[in-house]
């Protein structure tokens, strides 16, 4: 594993290795020179490939023909920030071991081990890969959406960053609630080369996979919302027999009235809005009349997933979430009066029966056209009979 340059007489050692460590002495005539080689060797747990939360090891070896220095060693991240590990070492200081925190996305990269002693002096730079898979926002996110709407959910991937020695499988599941039996939506994997194949699994949720969309995104389209589509999806990554995922709540809010119909004079009604699954503490929904005072106004309380307001007039309200101050999705519910109701049905009324009478007077002419035919046929026949019976004769054979 070692060459010598013959014009510059270096010593060349290949595949370096601890015990290589030592002093190397070069004699050329009465001339003698000595060089001690001191070795590092770091590693990294897992091959430096992780998913999120987990908790890499690196182990930092060193040898030397000397006594073995106390080390002082600065871990610097893939955005040149120091992190500070907790350092673990023998009473030889021949080993190190550093525990860092559990890892996201965001930590992929380059990273550094900076190597510092005074005696002997040593400041050495040892670079090394973390390759963290997963997702962009890992944390749980809620979407709002009104009933028959059009939603499309996303989870950004890092793969397309990273170069994988392996790929990965996936699928994305649905359920109602937290304790419900999950459904299998879609599954998908995706080689080392970053190439991503997906398969739609379920035929009764209605859903569609969008065609045009990033490459390192998992993205499924409702194109109508229901009230009950509302729920957690959770995608959900495979590497090596070890998971990690990511879950999107969505909530869907519809508004109601009861009774239904128009709203007779002198009579209530009360508006509905609720939503499908609780709020957080800073959301809440909230009822207002269009052009209305601050009486028309209804708030939900904490943790309520619905209001309601009694109304006794004509007029368009509007139900908002709200979440932080912040209006996220409204829904509109107009009130009318009885009497604006019946006389569109009268209108209604009116043009049917004039299409109706129209339509009874066509078939009574064509009937009697048909009619009187029958009785002109009838006619024709009768005096034809009438004419044989007159001018029948008999003839008899002799």
């Amino acid at each position: 594993r070692s060459e010598i340059n013959p014009n510059s007489k270096h010593l060349k050692v290949l595949d370096l290795r601890l015990s290589d460590a030592g002093i190397y002495t070069c004699e050329y005539g009465s001339h003698t020179v000595s060089i001690s080689l001191h070795v590092f060797k770091l590693t990294v747990s897992l091959d430096g490939y992780f998913l999120p939360n987990e908790v890499p090891e690196l182990t930092l070896m060193q040898n030397s023909s000397h006594p073995l220095p106390d080390l002082d060693i600065t871990l610097f991240n893939s955005n040149n920030n120091i992190v500070r590990p907790t350092l673990l070492q023998d009473k030889t200081h021949q080993k190190y071991i550093l525990k860092l925190k559990q890892l996201e996305a965001m930590d992929s990269g380059t990273w550094m081990c900076h190597v510092h002693s005074d005696s002997p002096l040593i400041n050495q730079n040892i670079s090394f890969d973390v390759k963290v898979l997963g997702f962009q926002h890992p944390d749980l996110e809620r979407k709002y959406a009104t009933v028959d709407s059009t939603v499309i959910l996303s989870w950004h991937l890092n793969f397309q960053k990273i170069k994988w020695k392996e790929g990965f499988t996936g699928q994305l599941n649905w359920k109602q609630q937290e304790s419900a039996t999950a459904h299998e939506l879609l599954d998908f994997n995706v080689t080392a080369r970053g190439e991503r194949h997906e398969t739609k699994k379920s035929s009764r949720f209605r859903f569609e996979i969008p065609k045009s969309k990033p490459e390192s995104t998992i993205e499924v389209k409702l194109p109508k919302v229901h009230f009950n589509h509302s729920g957690q999806y959770q995608c959900q990554l495979a590497y090596n027999k070890r998971y990690v995922q990511s879950k999107i709540e969505l909530v869907v809010m519809k508004v109601s009235a009861n009774p239904v119909g128009p709203l007779p004079r002198g009579a209530e009604m009360t508006l509905i809005c609720q939503v499908s699954s609780p709020l957080p503490s800073n959301a809440h929904l909230l009822w207002e009349r269009v052009n209305g005072t601050l009486m028309d106004i209804k708030k939900s309380k904490q943790d309520e997933t619905k209001v309601e307001v009694t109304v006794s007039a004509a007029g368009l309200w509007n139900c908002h979430l709200i979440e932080d101050n912040d209006r996220m999705i409204s829904l509109n519910y107009p009130v009318e009066e009885a009497s604006v109701w019946i006389k569109y049905v009268v209108i209604g009324a009116s043009i049917g029966g004039s299409v109706l009478l129209f339509g009874l007077a066509c078939m009574c002419i064509i009937s009697g056209i048909s009619w009187q035919r029958r009785r002109q046929w009838a006619k024709r026949m009768a005096r034809a009979r009438q004419y044989l019976l007159e001018n029948k004769t008999c003839q008899c054979q002799q």
